[in-house]
């Protein structure tokens, strides 16, 4: 498979890249750092660690709950009953009873501004396969698994403390990622920063993420806490083009929950920029081509590139075409012959298509002779070992 190494700032604009970006020294537990903008990794520490995540598994409850409103199994004002075991919950809760029939809008809200435990068992029950919360729970593993959330596995609906209740940073980041883009009109309810349930509970109305008034683009999304667990938070921001999705767990108290979390989004916007690789129709360079009317043909890419580079940078940005060559012909303008494959130096490598920038019909007569006749003079030439 050939493999063309290129300095891209010899086909594109000069693209500085890249000292190493240096690591963030999180003090959390677990850690990750994604900008969701292009989809960099900025910080993996523990990233795929099943740990418990306390109150940050109730955003898999309303993931579940969205995709019932969006799907007309659930409606915003229809009001579900609220059972003995839904009002059995401690901790967090809205302070709902068995006389209380409450509109889903106001349980999602209960969720995501109070983290109510009783509002996510009464959204649990009226969900769940059979009825049960234990039952949902189960769906819920099940549904994170076709998202691809291979480490979470749910045995309540909302953190509360049980063996097994586990979700990995990295899982938490592409589940806040879900929602952000699947579900954008439920997004802003994230970002509201109190609520009031029927006045009855004064001492919990405020939502206890402490980036949303911070006044550094923070929307979202979800704080936790237990004994266990420690502080943990799911939290995003936009600046900008740009948006960055923040996990941490395992902290030690909610000051430094709040610290790091900010610290945290301000090295991601600070620290890294979007920068332009190469533009839309850019020939970065040739494939060769057996059987055709040409020798060769221009690879180009379908879209303008970019990457997310560090903000200090010193060198040029390095970069291969890989592809199975000669292609054959014929080659119609656009088919996918290749890929750019380039790798800041401390970021994850990132590949993008490239795809043909013209026809080349196949050969006629003559260009099937002529490149039969070069074939065998080769293997004469070679001799009988195939060597010179």
């Amino acid at each position: 498979m050939p493999r063309l190494t290129l300095l891209l700032s010899h086909i594109v604009l000069i693209v500085l890249l890249a000292l190493p970006a240096r690591a963030f020294d999180t003090q959390a537990k677990a850690a990750y750092v994604m900008d969701m903008t292009t989809g960099t990794v900025l910080l993996d520490k523990n990233a795929d660690t099943p740990l418990p995540p306390a109150s940050m598994s109730k955003l898999m409850t309303l993931y579940v709950a969205f995709e019932a409103i969006r799907d007309g199994r659930l409606s915003l004002d229809e009001k579900l009953p609220v059972s003995e075991h839904a009002m059995s919950y401690g901790g967090s809760t809205m302070f709902l009873d068995t006389t209380d029939r409450v509109t889903v809008e106001d349980l999602l809200r209960g969720i995501i501004v109070l983290s109510g435990n009783d509002a996510c068992a009464v959204i649990a029950e009226a969900l769940s396969p059979n009825g049960t919360e234990a039952g949902f729970a189960r769906f819920m593993t099940q549904r994170a698994q076709q998202l691809g959330m291979t480490s979470s596995t749910f045995q309540n609906s909302n953190g509360w403390p049980a063996a097994g209740h586990l979700m990995s940073v990295r899982d938490l980041a592409l589940l806040a990622r879900h929602i952000i883009e699947d579900f954008p009109e439920f997004y802003p309810m994230f970002a509201e920063t109190e609520y009031s349930f029927d006045g009855r509970a004064p001492q919990n109305t405020q939502n206890r993420n402490p980036l949303l008034r911070l006044g550094i683009g923070a929307d979202g999304l979800k704080t936790g806490h237990t004994e266990r667990a420690g502080y943990g938070l799911v939290g995003s921001a936009k600046q900008g083009d740009r948006r960055v999705i923040v996990v941490v767990s395992g902290l030690q108290t909610a000051g430094q929950r709040a610290e790091e979390a900010e610290a945290l989004v301000t090295w991601a916007f600070r620290q890294f920029v979007q920068k332009s690789v190469v533009k839309a129709d850019t020939q970065v360079a040739m494939a060769d081509v057996w059987m055709g009317q040409a020798d060769s043909v221009g690879l180009v890419p379908g879209e303008d590139v970019s990457a997310l580079l560090p903000v200090l940078s010193d060198e040029e940005v390095q970069a291969e075409v890989v592809y199975t060559g000669p292609v054959h012909a014929p080659v119609a303008k656009g088919d996918e012959l290749a890929q750019l494959v380039f790798a800041p130096e401390g970021l994850p490598e990132k590949s993008v298509p490239l795809y043909a920038a013209n026809d080349v019909p196949s050969g006629g007569f003559l260009v099937r002779l002529k490149t039969v006749s070069g074939l065998l003079l080769n293997r004469l030439r070679q001799g009988p070992e195939g060597q010179l």
